[in-house]
């Protein structure tokens, strides 16, 4: 180990501390250290480098731009892939939802609004679930096909009609507010009109529909917006509300009040009487009519109660303990497309995917 270490030291240049030392060196062929030498040996470690990490810099740029070409042709294919997805094969399966619920694709515009085709998708794939799981519809068969072709044409007018119906509440300022909402849910759960508990609930919605409770809310936002619409814009339904109402309140006979303004007409002949027994879960009725009912004593006649498809004033004759017998005064509001249609004829919709004949 020792000879070693001489012989190393042996090699290395020394380094000379004064002129005499310099001047013996260079006699001895020993080189000059100096900072002009040091400087020049640096160059020439570094020019040794520069062959090593040139081409590790230039490898660095290739995978980048290799890299950034992969990520752009994977982003370009995914991208064809949902939109010949779409527009193409119109498919409706849970992953092309999950991505429509992400991107914005259009698939119709309405007056002056796109619809996107999550909304579409979200109307189409319920009627799908429901007549698969509950009907047993097989949509492979040609009948099948033939109904799921009219499942598609009924829920595109649906979203449109809806786009067109948004349209109408912003220009009335018309909204439904959470409070409304959770009003409305509880008055039926109420009535046991959505199962005994929360996890039936969530059952039945999953079963049936294919829905969360938050797609529920959703549905039942929409179709109480569109009330609130017609409600507002119906102006002649509240007046012959009005009239009937009041005249009942100068002391009218119900029958004959109900004969002359009442558009039941399976009532409209017998005095406005339902004919049946009606229990506080009846389903055949408006919560709201159910829940006022319940709260009336015999012979009283209720105040005007908008159902959100018609407005009713109710006269209790028998009240037992799960039982009533009642007549009514029924006024409808009018169709949804008494206000839609100017709308449609002034800006015509525009659908971006084939549509059934």
């Amino acid at each position: 180990m020792k000879d070693k270490v001489k012989r190393i030291l042996k090699k290395r240049p020394k380094v000379l501390r004064n002129k005499q030392d310099a001047g013996a060196g260079e006699a001895a062929g020993i080189p000059r250290i100096t900072n002009e030498t040091v400087a020049e040996h640096r160059e020439e470690v570094l020019s040794s480098a520069r062959k090593y990490i040139y081409p590790l810099q230039h490898s660095k740029h290739r995978v980048v731009i290799i890299s950034i070409s992969l990520l752009v042709a994977v982003f370009i294919g995914f991208f064809t892939y949902c939109l010949l997805a779409l527009y193409k094969f119109q498919s409706s399966n849970t992953f092309i939802y999950r991505i429509s619920q992400i991107i914005p694709f259009p698939v119709a515009k309405a007056g002056g609004r796109m619809v996107v085709y999550e909304s579409y998708l979200f109307e189409l794939r319920h009627y799908i679930h429901y007549y698969q799981t509950q009907q047993k519809v097989d949509f492979s068969s040609e009948s099948g096909k033939q109904q799921l072709a009219e499942f598609r044409k009924r829920a595109m007018e649906r979203v449109v009609d809806y786009a067109y119906m948004k349209e109408l509440a912003a220009e009335k300022n018309i909204t439904v507010s959470d409070r409304d909402l959770e009003d409305a849910i509880q008055l039926v759960r109420s009535q046991n009109r959505l199962g005994s508990n929360d996890q039936v609930f969530e059952d039945v919605l999953r079963e049936f529909w294919g829905w969360s409770v938050a797609d529920f809310k959703r549905e039942l936002k929409q179709q109480m917006l569109a009330q609130k619409v017609i409600s507002t814009l119906d102006t002649e339904a509240h007046t012959r509300a009005g009239e009937a109402h009041q005249r009942l309140l100068n002391g009218e006979d119900f029958a004959a009040v109900a004969k002359q303004y009442s558009s039941d007409p399976a009532a409209k002949d017998n005095g406005g009487d339902y004919g049946y027994d009606i229990s506080p879960s009846d389903r055949n009725l408006s919560p709201r009519v159910i829940d006022a009912l319940f709260k009336m004593n015999v012979g009283d006649t209720s105040a005007i109660i908008n159902t959100g498809n018609s407005l009713e004033i109710l006269k209790l004759k028998m009240k037992e303990e799960r039982k009533v017998q009642a007549a009514h005064i029924s006024i409808a509001f009018k169709p949804a497309e008494t206000y839609l249609h100017p709308l449609k004829e002034k800006q015509k919709p525009r659908i971006f995917i084939s549509q059934p004949k």
